[in-house]
């Protein structure tokens, strides 16, 4: 009897322990969910036919791509620019309820938020960073598709602005024209940086132009970390720009970032072309491009299938350097086709038009 009451005593406690502990679990759980963490979300963004039209800062429905002097043909279709979309930022973080979220969503990604907003690093300079490579892109777009259809495209290299106590300052200004690199004439940014990177620190002579004066400096290059590799830099943004012999005009606003270069481009070459190169197919895609044609890889292609997908297009257009991250993540109901070129870009085009989009090259384990 005595071992019955003593029994009954101790349950009671021993209750109260357990509903303490699993309170105290619920309450920490919860407190974890809304705690800030180290990380944003990628998600599908807009999709922008740029055979179509946008809405301009006045609010008004203008051409995505318009061109004067030269002859324009009508078309059908699309050639859909894909974009991301970056939930949460160093002043408004996510928490872990939302991360774990879109753990089960295949069309948003968990990335460190130092990989989209470096420490140190303003809003406004970011924002200034991605307008600066949208304006290079749409320029690269604009050469790469004029080259493509034989017209004669001069190029040449400026100075957009410079870092802040940079090996370049006080030598290179603003504006500066940059003709030559140690003796060779350079046309191509990334070929600069080549011949920066090639002397390994050693002082670098450049031949620029400044309001109409020729003249050589020489500036000495400093070890740098340029998408997560070590590198020579002499600490200055720069842009190719081109003789266009078409005045060509493309209209995108709140959009940056170099990845809709391709697509512009071949919206750009169906818009000077007659016929419609699309054969009236949806067809989107993404990539960056340069003035001689080549394409190249770009950032959040995963979440660019799904937007470009929902968006109702059938065929996506991607990299083929991005074709590792397309692998066993295309989302049902879109074929991608992967291209390297402009010119293999438009010969797709034409292909699926023609109804020979099984013909074309996929993405594909190695």
């Amino acid at each position: 009897m005595t071992e019955a009451i003593e029994s009954a005593r101790k349950w009671p406690r021993r209750l109260t322990i357990g509903a303490s502990a699993l309170i105290a679990a619920i309450v920490a759980l919860l407190v974890m969910c809304f705690l800030p963490t180290g990380y944003v979300l990628e998600q599908p963004g807009p999709v922008f036919n740029t055979l179509g039209e946008v809405e301009n800062a006045d609010k008004e429905e203008v051409p995505l791509i318009a061109v004067s002097d030269a002859d324009t043909y009508d078309t059908s279709g699309s050639l859909s620019l894909t974009t991301v979309q970056v939930l949460g930022d160093r002043e408004h973080p996510l928490s872990w309820t939302e991360l774990a979220l879109a753990w089960f969503r295949p069309s948003q990604a968990i990335v460190p938020i130092d990989a989209i907003f470096p420490e140190g690093e303003s809003s406004e300079q970011r924002e200034q960073a991605n307008a600066v490579m949208m304006e290079d892109s749409q320029s690269k777009a604009s050469a790469a598709a004029l080259n493509a259809l034989g017209y004669d495209v001069p190029a040449e290299i400026s100075v957009v602005s410079l870092v802040d106590d940079s090996p370049a300052e006080g030598i290179l200004s603003e504006g500066d024209r940059i003709l030559a690199a140690d003796g060779e004439t350079v046309t191509d940014v990334m070929r600069l940086r080549d011949i920066i990177n090639g002397d390994a620190g050693k002082p670098v002579k450049l031949t620029i132009e400044r309001d109409g004066d020729k003249r050589d400096v020489e500036v000495s290059p400093e070890k740098t970390v340029l998408d997560g590799e070590e590198s020579w830099a002499i600490g200055v943004s720069l842009m190719s720009g081109y003789d266009l012999p078409v005045d060509i005009a493309i209209q995108l606003n709140n959009v940056g970032g170099p990845s809709a270069g391709m697509m512009f481009a071949l919206g750009i070459v169906d818009t000077l072309t007659p016929g419609e190169m699309t054969g009236g197919e949806h067809i989107a895609g993404t990539g960056t491009i340069e003035a001689d044609g080549t394409v190249g890889p770009i950032g959040g292609i995963r979440q660019k299938l799904y937007g470009a997908r929902d968006a109702g297009n059938d065929y996506f257009l991607a990299p083929a350097s991005n074709c590792n991250e397309v692998v066993g993540h295309v989302p049902d109901g879109l074929q991608v086709i992967s291209t390297s070129t402009l010119d293999e870009s438009i010969a797709a085009v034409e292909a699926i038009a023609q109804g020979e989009a099984e013909k074309l090259p996929t993405c594909a384990t190695s």
